[in-house]
């Protein structure tokens, strides 16, 4: 019991600590850090910065369209239909006690260390125990924007929680759990929907390769698909999300209606058409090493024989493709974590230790440079507070 006990402690630390030494340079309102200018404004830098406030008028407003307009960002209140109900839900449950914009930041921190907790669980099935802790802390830090969004308000760190944990109980054939939390995923982030699209893609190739191995007279042999049932909870939860944006918004679809908020164009690799509204630049090399990691760790989890993450990486991967949007390591961070897993074996090594030594500054560096230049103007806090 005291083993596993220091065991949640260490994993707590390795969440926490990261997004402490962040917050600290805009804590003591530093003007610079190693020469990089910053905002000094505190902690209202962290919490001005996209897209935390639209969530906070979220949980002031829960989609009433006469409250949104009372907010002074002049956005149509059917903007806020792509912001899903769940991180604004957790952020109105604690702000009795932090107040909107600490809350959500407490809402962050306690949904970071979830999805860092669940992944230590699913990667304890890559690696030797050893070097649990170690992928771990990987996980906490890599990529730097994970430990930005992860210490700012954002739903990207309580959307990841669910999809690792619904895939790690999935694997475990525990899949109400699946289920449960694969709702959670779907409750914050509209791409939960990919989680149930891989998993009814994997069950559906699972049974037909059972299937087309068997003698012909084993065919008519009944297959169980009554133990996923569980797993209709998560488009069970979609529909009650548009069920929310029809009675507050009066629209279904809402979300569809949303405004530029789906940046899926055809044909794919269009975040290189530097015209795009979201993409403004023709500086975009660093993405083909985006798809390239991608593509090589959805092999390495195939090698792996591990097929229903693969299913899901696939997936999400196939669509980030056609993705056309500056902030594509954003879109891609669900699949980081199983990225992660399918490297699992290279990165356990020596080498990859020391070069870790060396790219945890430049990871700090951006993380606080990003943080200080990405915030929204708010000429005025009171109704978010």
């Amino acid at each position: 019991m005291a083993s596993k006990l220091n065991r949640l402690l260490l994993i707590v630390l390795i969440s926490l600590i990261p997004t402490l030494l962040i917050w600290t340079p805009f804590v003591f309102r530093l003007k610079t850090f190693w020469n990089i200018p910053l905002k000094t404004e505190g902690m209202a830098t962290i919490v001005a910065n996209y897209d935390g406030p639209l969530y906070l008028v979220v949980a002031k407003t829960f989609y009433q369209p006469e409250l949104i307009k009372q907010f002074p960002f002049g956005l149509p209140v059917e903007y806020y239909a792509a912001h899903f109900p769940l991180y604004p839900v957790f952020i109105k449950l604690f702000a009795g006690l932090f107040g909107f914009p600490y809350s959500m930041l407490v809402v962050t921190i306690l949904s970071s260390t979830l999805a860092v907790y669940f992944f230590s669980k699913f990667i304890s099935d890559y690696v030797e125990e050893k070097d649990v802790l170690w992928l771990t802390f990987v996980f906490a830090v890599f990529p730097a924007r994970w430990l930005i969004v992860r210490s700012i308000g954002s739903p990207e760190p309580l959307f990841l929680a669910g999809l690792i944990a619904s895939l790690f109980y999935f694997k475990k054939q525990k899949y109400l759990l699946a289920g449960l939390w694969g709702a959670v995923a779907q409750l914050t982030k509209s791409p939960g929907s990919l989680l149930f699209i891989s998993y009814f893609l994997f069950i559906g190739y699972s049974l037909f390769k059972s299937k087309a191995l068997k003698k012909f007279d084993d065919l008519g042999t009944k297959v169980n698909i009554g133990k996923y049932w569980g797993l209709v909870l998560i488009p069970i939860s979609l529909i009650a999300t548009f069920v929310i944006f029809k009675i507050r918004l009066n629209d279904f679809l809402a979300y569809f209606h949303s405004g530029d908020n789906i940046h899926l164009f055809f044909p794919p690799f269009q975040i290189f058409n530097y015209s795009s509204p979201w993409v403004g630049t023709f500086w975009l090399e660093e993405v083909i090493f985006v798809y390239l990691f991608g593509i090589l760790g959805l092999l390495k989890l195939i090698e792996k024989k591990d097929m229903v993450t693969a299913w899901f990486v696939g997936v999400f991967f196939f669509l980030t493709l056609f993705i056309s949007h500056r902030d594509i390591i954003r879109y891609s961070l669900p699949i980081v974590p199983f990225i992660i897993a399918g490297f699992s074996d290279f990165i356990s090594k020596k080498e990859f230790k020391v070069a870790m030594i060396l790219i945890i500054i430049p990871i700090y560096l951006f993380s606080l440079a990003y943080i200080s230049q990405n915030t929204m103007p708010i000429p005025d806090w009171a109704p978010l507070l």
